[in-house]
């Protein structure tokens, strides 16, 4: 809201380029870092195993049919990054959804804060490959290796897989060690993130009214029939209900730090008056409001 407000009053308040993108690497890799460490103390079983798939399938279908629903409307580069911010997920709609079970008194898998993660780059990958392979206009042949080389090596997502990596494969002690710069400072840095991403938001409000009722409708339809299809489905993986309600609400979300922060360096010239107030000022309401509840009384009649 401060950032909107200062844009809408034409303040000065900017953040500088170079710290925006060290911002935006910082949260990658703390995402990336904590969700693997929570996957390290996860005892593996079947279920968490099978729940791992379901996550890596939900966060690379999502953004291929979204992408294709949307680029007839939009740019390649525009469908691309919705595509990817709707195949990914939202932290903070997260964890309002484990407040909520708390709230139910009901438990859930620690896994699933790992599940939440590795949902994450595959759908910034999937976006940025059908960015490159639809951007060729009128060129029907794909390179489809120097496509994957790059969907793998672009910063952003190198920097979450790695982080993910790293974090599954550090120790107790060595996690304790940088828990003062992965977690205790996430949230002042997500803050002036989101100071600068109200600022975008502000900037972009005469594109997003350009892209007319179509979107704000998308932004409210897709997330709710994502979730309502995954409250159901997951039923097919895990018989507790906090895990396919959890399930729900992540294919229900959308991405405002994660893709926002990748599309910055991989597709600058995707329009974020765009993809955040879609995600950020349309879906997460939705889903905090009504979304929630929606799948919480799907998960208990299924």
């Amino acid at each position: 809201m401060l950032g909107i407000v200062a844009t809408r009053l034409k303040s000065d308040l900017e953040i500088p380029g170079s710290t925006s993108k060290f911002i935006s690497l910082y949260l990658l890799f703390s995402i990336g870092f904590r969700g693997g460490q929570e996957l390290s103390h996860s005892t593996f079983s079947s279920e968490i195993v099978y729940s791992l798939i379901l996550g890596l399938v939900l966060a690379s279908v999502i953004p291929i049919y979204v992408f294709f629903l949307l680029k007839r409307r939009l740019t390649v580069s525009n469908a691309g990054a919705v595509a990817s911010a709707y195949g990914s997920v939202s932290a903070v709609t997260f964890v309002s959804a484990v407040a909520f079970l708390e709230s139910q008194q009901i438990s859930y898998g620690g896994h699933m804060v790992a599940v939440m993660a590795l949902m994450e780059s595959p759908a910034i990958i999937v976006g940025v490959i059908l960015m490159i392979l639809f951007n060729k206009e009128g060129n029907h042949k794909c390179d489809w290796r120097k496509a994957l080389h790059h969907s793998f090596t672009n910063g952003s997502v190198l920097m979450l897989m790695g982080s993910l990596v790293i974090g599954l494969i550090a120790n107790s002690k060595q996690a304790d060690g940088i828990k003062p710069f992965t977690t205790d400072i996430f949230y002042g840095f997500l803050a002036v993130f989101l100071l600068e991403m109200g600022m975008l938001t502000a900037r972009g409000f005469t594109d997003f009214k350009r892209y007319g009722w179509s979107v704000t409708l998308f932004a409210l339809i897709v997330p709710a029939v994502n979730g309502c299809l995954v409250a159901i489905l997951s039923g097919m993986v895990t018989a507790d209900v906090g895990n396919r309600f959890i399930f729900a609400v992540l294919a229900a979300s959308a991405s405002y730090i994660a893709v926002p922060a990748a599309m910055r360096i991989v597709a600058p010239e995707a329009n974020p008056g765009l993809y955040v107030p879609m995600a950020l000022g349309v879906t997460f309401p939705f889903n905090i409001t009504v979304g929630i509840p929606l799948y919480f009384m799907i998960v208990n009649y299924y």
